[in-house]
């Protein structure tokens, strides 16, 4: 079978025109009879009786490929997570949030709970009506002044407040203190000397109430009192001083005697221990000698139980306790710090004690 492709080169002037050059047109060999080649070639079928034999070249040899590496030796940047794990975490915290849920719920129904019976338990108040016959109610008594200062505590002291009887007994199943002599008096002076009796003065002591007594075993005689001041500051400011006037021997508390021939003389003559405190507008002091007359060591501890039972049980806790509660003043004051000091004597019969 034969194909045959038409192209501009099998075109011609069938007609050529009017004054064209007809030699031209002929000029050449005349082309060639039967079909005109064609450009494109023409396919070629194979015969039918022609077998194809397989070349003789061997195929290309494929290139070779590395085998894998096996899956223990792949390395990754990353460390694998565990589906399992993974799933048991989410769960576990699945489970505390739903606890700690419950456990809030529980709570508010318990405070609910409880907020009912306790409004449920109150009892309504009934408001009081006012009753014409009804008797008033009772005023709350006054507030009775204090022993901060001689103004609101204008009662004297008397020496039958500080010692009423011939004993003195500050606790029970305990031997009593034997009172040998009281004393008030509206002059401070006359219970001390120098400059102790002057700052006492200054301060605006009026009065002094004291008496001497004997210890329950014999063996010492104290002298005890109360020095009436202006005030807490006065008495603050004396109780201060009167250490360094101690200490500068430029003044010292007297004991009072109470006969001639009872030893009581002694107060006046032997070295003695001297302790004081404030309470209120009041100063109190304690003066203790040996009845024997001798020296008294430091840190003895019986004077100091003396002392203790003078300043501190009798006449801060008693005597002024009891004047604030019997009406006089009503409310005692901080107990403030107390002193001690020794004051020694002289040989010399009717002498003052001195440092």
């Amino acid at each position: 079978m034969v194909y045959r492709y038409e192209s501009d080169e099998d075109a011609f002037e069938e007609y050529p025109g009017p004054g064209s050059d007809l030699s031209v047109l002929g000029a050449g060999p005349p082309p060639p009879a039967g079909p005109s080649p064609s450009r494109f070639p023409t396919p070629s079928l194979p015969r039918a009786n022609q077998l194809s034999l397989p070349s003789s070249q061997p195929p290309p040899a494929r290139a070779d490929i590395p085998p894998a590496a096996p899956r223990s030796q792949v390395y990754t940047s990353a460390t694998p997570i565990d589906p399992a794990a993974r799933r048991g975490g989410g769960r576990l915290w699945q489970v505390l949030i739903g606890g700690a849920a419950v456990l809030v719920l529980l709570a508010l129904c318990g405070l609910g709970a409880a907020a009912l019976l306790i409004d449920r338990n109150e009892q309504p108040q009934n408001t009081p009506t006012y009753q014409p016959n009804a008797a008033a109610p009772t005023s709350a008594a006054p507030e009775r002044p204090a022993l901060d200062s001689r103004e609101s505590d204008q009662a004297p002291l008397t020496a039958k407040e500080l010692f009423p009887t011939k004993e003195l007994k500050l606790t029970s199943g305990q031997p009593s203190y034997q009172v040998l002599k009281t004393q008030s008096s509206g002059s401070c002076a006359v219970a001390a000397t120098d400059e102790v009796a002057d700052l006492l003065v200054l301060l605006g002591c009026n009065q002094v109430v004291r008496g001497t007594l004997r210890t329950p075993d014999g063996d010492h005689l104290v002298t005890a009192g109360l020095f009436n001041l202006t005030d807490k500051v006065s008495a603050d400011r004396a109780r201060d001083r009167v250490r360094q006037l101690l200490d500068e021997r430029q003044g010292r508390f007297r004991g009072l005697v109470a006969g001639t021939d009872d030893g009581t003389d002694m107060l006046t003559t032997a070295p003695a221990r001297v302790g004081w405190q404030v309470r209120g507008h009041y100063l109190a002091y304690a003066l203790v000698v040996r009845e024997d007359g001798a020296a008294i060591k430091a840190g003895d501890t019986k004077v100091r139980e003396i002392l203790y039972d003078m300043i501190e049980l009798h006449l801060s806790r008693g005597v002024l306790q009891q004047r604030a509660d019997g009406g006089t003043a009503s409310q005692p004051t901080p107990a403030s710090s107390d002193g001690s000091a020794s004051q020694g004597g002289s040989t010399d019969d009717g002498g003052l004690p001195g440092d």
